[in-house]
């Protein structure tokens, strides 16, 4: 993906798409973003194949997170923090009822986007339990499977309009109230304590994130 498709993509990507994304076409994505249909077309043939590089796109973000900061011999709670930082700038003004019409609109492609963001994301959180457990700072009687799956379920459940009505729930609520419940279920007496001394911090920076 070249410079000029990065940010052909990461405009449309930005774009909030309030109706959804049921009936969009490139031309109207074009009017609405004043990016030209003819400059879209460069790159792709139609709205699936754009699909299809954006959610590429939304998951080479999501791993370059990991690859800026290196996290060697960093807290476990501190590393979720710097995470759902770099996700608060990048990721929640995503309504969960676009995820919703990508799936119903282009199924295959939503699958293999899924699969690959999932098993990803599934890694890393066992990797950061594994890290809490030997730093002191999480439960030593937590299963490390059972716990990742817990909270990829919870991740899914934050994309499902059925649950939570776009209309009613931003995605920046959800996973704020996902990731408190997420801390408080694995962290032992000395996490919480650490939790809640870098809880008001971290308020602190997401809303400068909000204000940028």
């Amino acid at each position: 993906m070249n410079k000029e498709f990065k940010e052909i993509i990461a405009r449309i990507r930005a774009y909030p798409f309030p109706d959804g994304i049921g009936d969009m076409t490139i031309e109207k994505l074009s009017e609405k973003t004043n990016i030209p249909a003819e400059l879209i077309y460069k790159y792709v043939q139609d709205e699936k194949e754009l699909i299809r590089h954006i959610l590429k796109f939304e998951r080479e973000s999501f791993k370059v997170i990991f690859d800026v900061h290196n996290f060697e011999g960093v807290n476990a709670i501190d590393i979720l923090l710097t995470v759902s930082k770099e996700i608060a700038g990048k990721f929640m003004n995503v309504s969960p009822g676009i995820t919703f019409d990508i799936k119903t609109k282009y199924p295959d492609v939503y699958q293999r986007h899924f699969k690959s963001r999932m098993d990803f994301i599934f890694g890393k959180i066992k990797i950061n339990l594994h890290k809490g457990i030997s730093q002191g700072i999480y439960r030593d009687d937590l299963s490390i499977e059972l716990v990742a799956r817990l909270y990829l379920s919870r991740l899914i459940d934050l994309h499902n309009p059925d649950f939570f009505p776009p209309e009613e729930f931003n995605f920046e609520t959800l996973f704020d109230a996902m990731f408190e419940s997420h801390i408080r279920s694995i962290a032992n007496e000395d996490g919480l304590k650490y939790w809640e001394k870098k809880k008001k911090i971290f308020k602190k920076e997401l809303k400068k994130v909000d204000l940028q």
